[in-house]
């Protein structure tokens, strides 16, 4: 009997909308290994009702695939209801992770369809119209996500939650070592103290942000999915998780490259 992948999705999709969890799918809907898990996770823009305007990379780091027990990068689709406008404030309503992810992020402005050879660093980065400092708030459908495996992580869209993307960089940003680029982000509390300060850099993605966007491409290549223009790949946070709460600001200052601002609600 074929998996029923779209009842799966069905499923995950309906707790993301109710903003509950589950301690695992169902055996007769639960992935047997990272391919079904893949092939739920693309049910899903059909069962939402959503495009896909972007791809998101989970545990682009040794740290974060340790946490969540994966032995590398997670791809995950962005839908158009996942994207808050720069600005507006973000309800943390039904989220659990409680964290916020400073990421680099590229926007397309060329299509990459799909192709037996890969493609090089410079050949996708030929096709990346603008850089945007961005941020996630990752969220998951299972209570113990940790321990949820990478078949059901890839099912539940890498842990994929709500982004905001800021302004474009300013040209001159692809002379910029992204590597060792470096990343100041705050989080101050309703009241306006100071909770926490960080720094991370660009090398917390897979080494550098440009590598981790060609192992996107070229990871959905190698399973017939094209990259197009207008999409925006989000490649991973760029240093350890944010601790958020409502009423929480979040800011990181990607110096040169511009600056992003969150305000969190219950």
């Amino acid at each position: 009997m074929p998996h029923p992948f779209r009842e799966a999705a069905q499923l995950l999709w309906e707790h993301r909308q109710a903003g509950t969890v589950l301690d695992a799918l169902p055996a007769p809907l639960r992935p047997e290994d990272a391919d079904q898990g893949h092939a739920i996770q693309a049910e899903l823009s059909a069962v939402a009702g959503q495009a896909v305007v972007g791809w998101k990379i989970a545990a682009t780091s040794a740290a974060g695939q340790a946490h969540i027990g994966v032995t590398g990068p997670l791809p995950g689709r962005i839908l158009a209801g996942f994207v808050r406008p720069p600005g507006e404030p973000v309800s943390l309503r039904g989220n659990r992770m409680r964290v916020a992810e400073p990421e680099f992020a590229f926007r397309f402005g060329q299509d990459l369809p799909p192709r037996a050879a890969p493609r090089s660093v410079d050949e996708v980065m030929a096709a990346v119209a603008t850089l945007h400092p961005a941020f996630e708030l990752p969220d998951s459908r299972y209570a113990d996500f940790a321990h949820a495996g990478q078949a059901q992580l890839l099912a539940d869209d890498a842990c994929c939650g709500v982004f905001v993307f800021g302004p474009a960089a300013p040209e001159g940003w692809r002379a910029l070592d992204l590597a060792t680029h470096r990343v100041h982000a705050t989080v101050h509390a309703g009241d306006g103290r100071l909770r926490l300060q960080r720094e991370g850099e660009g090398r917390a993605a897979l080494g550098d942000p440009r590598l981790a966007l060609a192992w996107m491409v070229n990871e959905l290549a190698a399973r017939g999915v094209a990259l197009h223009a207008g999409q925006t790949v989000s490649t991973g946070t760029c240093m350890v998780p944010l601790e958020v709460a409502p009423g929480y600001r979040v800011e990181a200052d990607y110096g040169v490259l511009g600056r992003i601002a969150l305000g969190l609600l219950d």
